[in-house]
């Protein structure tokens, strides 16, 4: 008969051999980490500013005539420089050019008239046979014929502009994302009729406080991001001129188009002191804990070290850390959450830069 003390035992003896099988089966492995090295670098202390993705050719083009929309472009089309997206009634317009067409012919013929009495008159002065008042005639209205033949000229190229811009141009190559006019509509000069972007060429426009604009020149690659993804960007130019309301002054970055989208939002890290070198670690390598922020050192044995850390001032994705910590001391990352001091890790071969 097994009694209550037998029954704990043998319980106890039960709980014992099912938690040394769970450690057989894997429980006692290494964990995997991810590490990255501590380095030297330049930091200075910054400050978020909110900033937008933007292309930097992003126009609404308008109608250069007063004329009926036939047809237009659909939203989405991707176009070249120099294709056409919308297009106007042309009937007028051709008519027109037909009109200073037969002008300049008229001119033309005249001044070919003109030449050719005045070349007779000439030859009938060198005889005495020709009055001189009509010769003074003759060269005066060759003259104004030859006026007209310009003035037609220039009537026939007003027309041919018209009709050349009765269709209208991509000015650069992009994609037609907005549709402010239908087909039918009758258009007045400059109405706009739809909008052209470019999402090849993009760049980050942010405003940012005064007092940061001496502590950042073109060409500084800052960091940016937003919920879904984080780079960094070189400054393209800055405009050092402050609104007196606002305090603010415009940068623009250049962006990727393969990692932005126009219309994204983004926060831009920008510097508000002089750049100083300090030891730094990525923010990953921290581990907030009741009695305060502490990094796992790896040694060459494989082994972790807890060392207490004092954190300074950060930038993008690293931070300033004081501690028993030297440059080139590799340092958890990723999987620090269940170490301890003293523990066995085995290094995953994904490596972060200290950069990241």
């Amino acid at each position: 008969m097994i009694t209550i003390r037998n029954r704990r035992i043998l319980l106890l003896s039960l709980c014992v051999a099912a938690s040394t099988g769970a450690f057989a089966q894997g429980w006692g492995e290494p964990p995997k980490v991810v590490t990255a090295n501590a380095s030297m670098q330049m930091l200075s202390p910054s400050v978020e500013v909110p900033g937008t993705v933007v292309s930097r050719f992003d126009s609404r083009l308008a109608s250069e005539l007063a004329a009926k929309l036939v047809w237009i472009a659909e939203v989405g089309t991707e176009v070249k420089e120099g294709d056409t997206i919308a297009r106007m009634e042309d009937f007028t317009f051709r008519i027109q050019e037909m009109e200073a067409q037969s002008l300049v012919e008229r001119e033309q013929a005249r001044v070919v008239f003109l030449e050719s009495e005045l070349k007779r008159l000439e030859q009938l002065s060198e005889r005495n046979l020709s009055a001189k008042s009509q010769y003074d005639q003759t060269v005066s209205d060759l003259a104004m014929a030859r006026s007209d033949h310009q003035i037609a000229e220039a009537q026939l190229g007003y027309a041919k502009i018209s009709m050349h811009v009765t269709e209208i141009r991509a000015p650069f190559d992009g994609v037609i994302t907005e549709r402010l006019r239908s087909i039918g509509e009758r258009l007045n000069i400059a109405d706009e009729v739809l909008r052209l972007v470019d999402p090849n060429s993009l760049e980050v426009v942010a405003r940012a406080p005064l007092r940061t604009v001496n502590f950042i020149k073109k060409g500084d690659v800052l960091a940016l991001g937003n919920d879904f993804r984080n780079g960094d960007a070189p400054i393209r130019t800055i405009v050092p001129f402050g609104n007196p309301q606002s305090h603010m002054f415009e940068v623009r970055m250049a962006v990727s188009s393969d990692v932005w989208t126009v219309g994204e939002s983004v926060r831009l890290s920008m510097p508000t002191a002089a750049a100083k070198e300090v030891l730094a670690v990525p923010r990953d390598a921290l581990v907030l804990r009741r009695e305060g922020a502490t990094v796992f050192k790896l040694s060459e044995e494989s082994t972790v070290t807890q060392v207490p850390v004092v954190v300074g001032l950060g930038a993008g994705m690293l931070i300033e850390v004081f501690g028993d910590l030297a440059d080139g001391d590799e340092v958890v990352v990723r999987g620090a959450e269940g170490l301890s001091d003293g523990m066995t890790v085995t290094v995953s071969p994904t490596q972060l830069s200290s950069q990241e």
